[in-house]
């Protein structure tokens, strides 16, 4: 008999995805370099990690760009990039869609396309040609002298770009690269910047999201308060008809001191903030809101391998196709009229006909005794769902000491309001978090986050904002913390450990403050899965056709050994000297042995080399049943019966 979960499984395609399913059809992820080509950018200054060598910041944004690109054609094959450059005199080719449309004074240098390596590889002859000649960036984007472009036409220039080239349900961002932190000076000045601000607005409700990198060195600092602290939009939940005209919604800390750190700023911003599900947040009868989920902590995997077909001159991908099959019709049947069901020890019989749907045929039927029951698969998605739709129903408040760090058992996600989908969301929202923040309440709530899943009680985690001094900020929001089941919860036996006394707790704080992270944060994204690198590194090269060298790759997350001997080989030493000679550290647990199992596993050419001898009676039972279940063939029977039927399967292959 089948086990009975067989039957109750569905397909990831029939996962109906949550309430925002414009967000969930693709993917997709469209990035803009939007990088400014003025004189500043191109004016010429020594290479800091080459000799004799002279580069400028444009040229460091388009490095950047193409290290971006060849990242993403790995692990984000179907995201799309492009690139817009302003304040430069060469003009756009009249063979462009948007040729005409384009703003004066900038340039589309590439086309918001899917990603390819004929593309990054022309971007890749551009930046040698610049390292050959330094003037070739100059020659090829001569710059606007005397005045600049209105930040105003750039941001409507960036909406058409993406209007022509971005698909509608792809996340599209735009990357600011500039070194120019008062771009409107002289009279007229305040005309551009609210006329900057509409159009910035008109680019947001569009849904682009504008991630400004802006460069600062001694000779020339970024101040971001003289112009784009009055421009670029704030993240928080206030409303923006609240601000002032002159507020300050960026902090200081967002300029680049270094060039070469542009490609590491921008890293922290290359994975897009997609929500995981788009759902209703019920706080009373009648009174809801909208809210996105997002997934706070994620596990970085490879990419999900692709069939391709090798047609001679060049390769195609395959297109997969699952279909079901009547063996008895030898015909493909409709997946619509698949009905999903258990084996209960009998067989249905054919003179039920009566009994069926007259009208389609299939679907809910009135079974006699004995037969099986059969139930389509929006009934048995209805048994795990309850009959619930997807939404978030708040139950009630708790006092926030309530909530136990037992009841954590899987990682939370974030929640946050969507005022499309509810106009006032982000006002009720804020108000509900504020007043749970001051009165120290948690929401206890029914929460269904995907039409496949089952409801589950969770706990409404409310977090304030928090700014620190490098301008990393906690947003305001709402942690959903799923709560267990009894049966998740289990009683561990307790039994008295030895502690280390104070002395040998100072020894170890000595060296844990030697090694601790400065400011006590970790950046995570600095520190990739060295085996995903390397697995990654190896696929651009060959997707480039360059030679890779192992030797080269670079495993961030191996300690620095000799920084640390130099900063607390001394402490270490001291402290493992107190715990050898400390009473307790040196208590030998007796602890009872457990019987393992018997070691079943065999290798088929071992058993192979036995049927060919003759000798398959040397094996025991177990490794007979253990080699007919890998090759799907039946393992009940003696030890005779199970040796024939090994050699029938040898014989047939």
């Amino acid at each position: 008999m089948p086990p009975y979960d067989d039957w109750n499984k569905f397909d990831d395609e029939d996962d109906e995805e949550l309430q925002d399913t414009l967000f969930f059809e693709s993917k997709k992820d469209v990035i803009l370099f939007c990088i400014d080509c003025s004189e500043s950018m191109l004016s010429l200054y020594d290479d800091p990690n080459y000799e004799d060598v002279q580069t400028c910041h444009l040229y460091a944004a388009l490095e950047a760009a193409m290290q971006i690109q060849k990242k993403k054609i790995i692990v984000g094959p179907n995201d799309s990039v492009g690139i817009l450059l302003f304040n430069t005199t060469r003009k756009s080719e009249q063979g462009q869609s948007h040729a005409s449309e384009i703003k004066r004074n900038t340039f589309v240098y590439q086309p918001i396309t899917p990603l390819g390596a004929p593309k990054v590889q022309e971007l890749i002859q551009l930046l040698d040609a610049a390292r050959e000649d330094p003037n070739e960036l100059t020659k090829t984007f001569p710059p606007l002298v005397g005045k600049r472009v209105p930040m105003g036409d750039v941001f409507t220039s960036c909406n058409w770009v993406l209007r022509d080239g971005a698909p509608k349900t792809a996340s599209k961002r735009v990357f600011l690269i500039t070194d120019e932190d008062d771009p409107h000076i002289g009279p007229g000045s305040k005309q551009l910047i609210t006329s900057a601000r509409t159009t910035l607005i008109d680019l947001t409700q569009a849904g682009v999201t504008v991630e400004p990198f802006f460069i600062s060195t001694e000779d020339k600092p970024f101040h971001v308060s003289k112009f784009y602290s009055s421009v670029l939009l704030p993240s928080n939940l206030n409303d923006e008809d609240e601000l002032q005209e002159d507020s300050s919604v960026l902090p200081e800390s967002i300029s680049i001191s270094r060039i070469e750190d542009l490609l590491a700023q921008m890293r922290f911003h290359e994975v897009p903030k997609r929500a995981q599900y788009s759902v209703p947040l019920q706080l009373g009868e009648g009174f809801t809101i909208g809210v996105k989920g997002y997934g706070l902590v994620t596990e970085q995997k490879k990419g999900a391998y692709k069939y391709f077909v090798d047609l001679g001159d060049r390769m195609e991908v395959a297109t997969v196709k699952t279909t079901y099959i009547d063996e008895d019709q030898e015909a493909e049947v409709d997946k619509a009229k698949i009905v999903y069901g258990p084996t209960l020890g009998a067989t249905a019989t054919n003179d039920d006909e009566d009994n069926q749907d007259a009208d389609d045929g299939f679907g809910t039927r009135v079974v006699k005794d004995g037969n099986r029951p059969f139930y389509t698969a929006e009934e048995i998605r209805s048994f795990r769902t309850l009959g619930l739709e997807p939404g978030i129903k708040l139950l009630g408040f708790k006092d926030r000491s309530e909530l136990a760090f037992e009841d954590n058992i899987k990682h939370s996600q974030f929640i946050y309001p969507d005022e499309m989908s509810y106009s006032g969301s982000k006002r009720t929202f804020s108000a509900l978090l504020k007043s749970m923040i001051k009165k120290e309440k948690i929401g206890l709530a029914l929460a269904l986050t995907r039409r496949n899943a089952s409801p589950t009680f969770c706990y409404l985690l409310p977090q304030e904002e928090k700014v620190d001094d490098s301008g990393w900020s906690e947003p305001a929001g709402f942690h959903i913390i799923p709560l267990p089941f009894a049966d998740d919860i289990r009683s561990a036996p307790v039994e008295e450990g030895f502690r280390a006394s104070e002395d040998l707790k100072d020894f170890a704080r000595a060296w844990i403050d030697k090694l601790s992270v400065k400011n006590g944060t970790y950046p995570p994204d600095s520190y990739p899965n060295p085996a995903l690198a390397y697995h990654n590194a190896q696929l651009q090269a060959s997707a480039f056709r360059e030679q890779y060298h192992p030797d080269s790759f670079e495993d961030l997350t191996a300690p620095k050994l000799e920084m640390i001997h130099k900063r607390a080989g001394k402490l270490l030493g001291e402290w493992k000297s107190a715990v050898n000679n400390d009473e307790s550290a040196n208590v030998t647990v007796a602890t009872t042995g457990s019987k393992r199992k018997a070691d079943v596993t065999v290798d088929e050419a071992e058993i192979r080399s036995k049927y060919d001898a003759g000798t398959l009676a040397k094996l025991r039972v177990d490794q007979l049943k253990e080699f007919l279940k890998a090759k799907g063939q039946a393992v009940s029977g003696k030890k005779a019966e199970l040796m024939e039927r090994v050699a029938e399967w040898f014989d047939a292959h």
